[in-house]
């Protein structure tokens, strides 16, 4: 009776193929985190598991570095730590002054309108970084705003903004920061305590080569404040940080949510791996295979989107060559030769290519792999180039 219901083809055991990862996430995951989530599953509140809990904000706040108290994984990808960051500190009415300069700031607005908020946007062109001073007229132009938010690695083009001055400027404005920090952490200095920053989130699976699903996040002591002093609840019950405290704050472990326990062994492992490691050299590892890739790209005669200046060393937004198709390079990368890179996002789509070199994935016979396979295709489809040019300079760096 049931079997009518059953496919007519047979299903086996999905067994993902291999792929190197060099698109703007997921990146490779290392074996080590990988048998990390293999591990028995225990209950959320088994003193075994609150023990690793607080051995992850620990890890966590190291990568962050800062000493909020609140700083814990959100179960939910990078866009839920967005969301947490917004519903909590944006009610009906409040103005919120929004950077954006790709793909994500433009979330960013989305999601302040979605609170019932009003977005006033500092815009600049895709590739560029945030201008400060944008953003010191915008306060000065709307002294009501509450909250200043914007993007510190713009995933959609490889630019990265000072986030520092920008904290610096929204604090003087007395107003709260959320600053999405998906791509940065662990490519490229965080230092939330040094910026001044508010609400600041990630995600698992760029630069901490983590399973994607898990959004570390921190909190400073002035945001428990403003939560803890609103006037109303917020939005979404589940993102709801006031009820979160009981949860993963410092004293009490009050069930909230089914953690996704074995997800959060493999973030655990994860940032155990970058303690091991040290930010200062996940931060040179990152710039200096950048630095390969750069070197054989434009020997390859492939330019750049982002200024050096601003250029993030683990996300790198290439102008795809005149004449070259997009869609059929990055077709052939992936059927034959088992490489991912992204596509352009949203005004960029068909111009440029998005290589990430971001976490495990940034390793020098990857960078290596990429140019020699680049070379072939693109050769193949008219591109002038000299045969081994970009190997050889890369491996002159």
């Amino acid at each position: 009776m049931t079997s009518r219901f059953l496919p007519e083809q047979e299903i086996r055991p999905f067994s993902p193929p291999e792929r190197l990862l060099l698109g703007p996430g997921p990146s490779n995951v290392p074996r080590r985190v990988l048998d990390a989530l293999a591990r028995p599953t225990i209950g959320y509140l088994d003193p075994a598991f609150v023990t690793m809990m607080d051995e992850l904000k620990s890890l966590m706040r190291y990568a962050f570095q800062t000493h909020n108290a609140l700083t814990f994984p959100v179960s939910g990808p990078g866009s839920a730590g967005m969301e947490m960051c917004f519903v909590n500190l944006v009610s009906p009415g409040d103005k919120v002054i929004v950077c954006r300069n790709g793909v994500f700031g433009g979330r960013m607005v989305e999601n302040v309108e979605r609170c019932g908020g009003i977005a006033v946007t500092v815009d600049d062109r895709w590739g560029e970084p945030v201008d400060p001073n944008k953003l010191r007229e915008a306060l000065k132009a709307n002294p009501d705003a509450r909250v200043v938010a914007f993007v510190h690695a713009e995933t959609s083009t490889g630019a990265f903004s000072d986030a520092q001055t920008l904290c610096k400027i929204a604090q003087d404005a007395g107003c709260l920061t959320i600053v999405d920090c998906v791509t940065s952490l662990g490519g490229i200095p965080v230092q939330v305590d040094e910026w001044g920053a508010d609400a600041v989130y990630s995600g698992s699976q760029k630069c901490l080569s983590c399973a994607p699903g898990l959004s570390p996040i921190t909190f400073s002591d002035r945001v428990v404040e403003r939560v803890k002093n609103r006037s109303r609840k917020a939005q979404s019950w589940f993102l709801d940080l006031d009820l979160l405290l009981g949860y993963w704050g410092a004293t009490t472990r009050t069930y909230h949510h089914t953690a996704p326990n074995n997800g959060l062994y493999a973030l655990h492992e994860s940032f155990l791996m970058l303690r091991e490691e040290g930010l200062q050299q996940a931060w040179a590892r990152h710039r200096h295979h950048h630095n390969m890739l750069r070197t054989g790209l434009e020997a390859m005669g492939i330019q750049f989107l982002v200024k050096e200046s601003a250029r993030l060393p683990q996300l790198n937004a290439i102008l795809i060559p005149e004449g070259v198709d997009d869609k059929a390079t990055r077709t052939r990368l992936l059927s034959e030769f088992s490489i991912e890179i992204g596509a352009g996002l949203g005004e960029l789509a068909g111009k440029v290519w998005r290589i990430g070199l971001m976490g495990y994935s940034s390793r020098a016979d990857n960078v290596l792999q990429l140019l020699s396979v680049l070379e072939r295709v693109l050769a193949d489809a008219g591109h002038p180039i000299t045969p081994n040019t970009a190997l050889d300079a890369a491996q002159s760096v």
